[in-house]
């Protein structure tokens, strides 16, 4: 906004430093004074003034040396505080030039402050740590925006082939064009409430209620049972009530998404699907592990990216659109949890999504098995 014109720090760093230096003159030179007052008598109606040693006399001496002083701790006053300000505001001037360099848009820009540790230099240090992170982010939102627009335009592509057969094939087989477009626009709208479901969660628009993640946990593994069966995948959970604050959709959603990767990227026969739920002395932990190819900390390291799946692991069936654990994890950062993926030795891996509890209370076990 626009402000009016006003005096530079530098200059009332100066005047503040010139003037605390005529203070302290001042304050010498009246202490000066009191001190030798208490020497000299007061004798100026018997006296000659120059005669001997009076009052009168040494404020007639005293005086002109005392406006000298005053004279001369005022300009090196001034002149000093005005070298010691630039000097002083040296590390913000620094600051000021990366933060114009930002609004032109130079993000790779950082102030790298030498020296030893003082308050500018802490400054400099957070900003370079917010424009390191603020870098990232807008590196990842690029990402995610072409990964999101190659993956929106595969099946309008593949929709506007379908009907150009149609077009030039009238004899062409209409169910089957029926239902290969149907089944490329069910994943285009899985996409698309994917994508709003994401926005939605990092956002942080929802209001907070509490959540019992233990049933949470139940209710998924009861909605997905019938995939898991279909798949061969035996499904066990069990643990401790887990009461915590958030959004009970989203983190169903949480909780859905964990279970149903677990299930889909799984052994192709007799594979299995732990789900636990348990209380820490500030926390609330659900684990989701599971069995399947054994996979490196790098891919691991990998799969919370949007449209990341790990090639190694999709199947075709239910591969889903890629945004499962990024997902997974914007939800827990947005309840102010954390996502910990883990690699198992004998395959699979092992999710943990930790999230403040409630409130301290008394853990009550409730297992269930599937």
């Amino acid at each position: 906004m626009d402000r009016p014109p006003g005096l530079s720090v530098r200059f009332k760093l100066t005047l503040s430093y010139a003037g605390f230096v005529m203070l302290a003159g001042a304050l010498l030179l009246a202490a000066v004074w009191v001190f030798l007052l208490q020497y000299v008598p007061d004798d100026w109606n018997r006296r000659m003034l120059y005669e001997n040693p009076n009052r009168q006399l040494l404020l007639h001496t005293f005086a002109p040396a005392a406006a000298a002083v005053m004279a001369f701790l005022l300009v090196f006053g001034l002149l000093g505080g005005w070298l010691l300000a630039d000097r002083m505001l040296a590390p913000l001037t620094r600051i000021t030039n990366a933060t114009r360099m930002v609004a032109n848009g130079s993000l790779s820009h950082r102030i790298r402050l030498p020296g030893s540790k003082d308050e500018f230099r802490e400054l400099a240090d957070a900003f370079d740590t917010m424009l390191a992170r603020l870098e990232a982010h807008v590196a990842e939102q690029r990402r995610f925006a072409a990964n999101a627009s190659h993956e929106l335009r595969t099946p309008l592509a593949t929709s506007k082939a379908l009907l150009d057969v149609a077009r030039t094939d009238p004899n062409h087989d209409t169910g089957e064009l029926i239902d290969r477009l149907h089944a490329v626009n069910t994943r285009a709208i899985d996409l698309t409430e994917a994508l709003l479901l994401l926005s939605r969660a990092d956002q942080r628009s929802f209001t907070r209620e509490p959540v019992d993640l233990s049933l949470l946990a139940e209710e998924a593994t009861e909605a997905l049972l019938p995939l898991a069966e279909k798949r061969g995948v035996t499904v066990e959970t069990w643990g401790d009530i887990t009461p915590t604050t958030g959004s009970q959709a989203l983190l169903l959603q949480l909780t859905t998404n964990l279970v149903h990767n677990a299930i889909v990227h799984n052994l192709p026969a007799r594979g299995a699907v732990w789900v636990s739920t348990s209380v820490r002395p500030e926390t609330v932990v659900l684990t989701v592990e599971n069995t399947g190819e054994k996979l490196t900390p790098e891919l691991v390291s990998t799969l919370t990216e949007p449209f990341q799946r790990g090639t190694e692991r999709v199947r075709t069936d239910h591969a889903g659109v890629g945004l499962g654990l990024a997902i997974v994890k914007t939800i827990a950062h947005a309840h102010d949890g954390t996502l910990t993926l883990t690699p198992r030795a004998a395959g699979g891996i092992r999710i943990t999504v930790e999230l403040p509890a409630m409130a301290p209370h008394a853990a009550a076990p409730s297992r269930h098995r599937w």
